[in-house]
């Protein structure tokens, strides 16, 4: 996770180099988690694990074993765009029409049904199979809506700070004025819980929880 020098949080674009191994793709998957969870993306998180694991599988099946692979993750415009580069420049992925109960040749299938689109780049030396799945964000800047979100604008909205579908709301500058509110209302909140004898650790602890929760649920 990146931040600019006004210490926002952007979606910056990050990538893993990895030997193409069935044991890999379980790290693989986490990473993935993990990463679209801090974006705020829950809701592409199975999509784009399931496929990182076409993807990878595909390296694994068609160029080999231990071939050294990097998985790239990035965002253009509103959508995840997935990356998966291999030095094999001839065997390329093909959409076939595989039976249901078929062993193989089903990868690529899954990842035309998931994705909203995918393709393949050729290098010298290199190739890269990327494919990229549709998020609810309005604006690259933006965030998917949730009735935890709903609230918290409420809140900011009572301090004054604009609704997230101004104009000028989609620039990372405007973020990082809503990110100086949120400090506030947060510091606020922290006087008014001393004030009246609470613990603020364990405040923390129960939010900390009731917030990774609400991920769990919605991916």
């Amino acid at each position: 996770m990146s931040t600019d020098h006004h210490g926002c949080m952007q979606r910056k674009p990050w990538e893993v180099p990895f030997l193409a191994e069935s044991r890999e793709v379980v790290g693989l998957r986490r990473v993935v988690r993990m990463h679209l969870g801090f974006w705020g993306l829950s809701e592409v998180i199975a999509p784009a694990q399931i496929c990182v694991s076409e993807l990878v599988a595909n390296v694994i099946r068609h160029v080999g074993r231990g071939t050294p692979t990097t998985l790239m993750v990035s965002m253009r415009g509103t959508r995840v765009r997935i990356e998966v580069r291999d030095p094999e420049t001839r065997a390329l992925p093909t959409l076939i029409a595989a039976e249901s109960d078929a062993e193989s040749g089903r990868g690529m299938m899954l990842v035309d049904e998931l994705a909203d689109r995918w393709g393949v780049l050729l290098g010298a030396d290199s190739k890269i199979v990327w494919c990229e799945l549709a998020t609810t964000l309005t604006s690259p800047f933006g965030h998917t809506d949730s009735p935890q979100v709903t609230r918290a604008e409420a809140l900011l909205a009572s301090r004054g700070v604009g609704h997230p579908t101004d104009s000028e709301s989609s620039h990372p500058f405007s973020v990082v004025m809503v990110e100086q509110t949120v400090i506030e209302v947060i510091a606020d909140l922290f006087h008014w819980l001393r004030a009246h004898g609470c613990d603020l650790e364990d405040v923390l602890d129960r939010a900390q929880t009731r917030f990774e929760v609400a991920l769990d649920e919605a991916s």
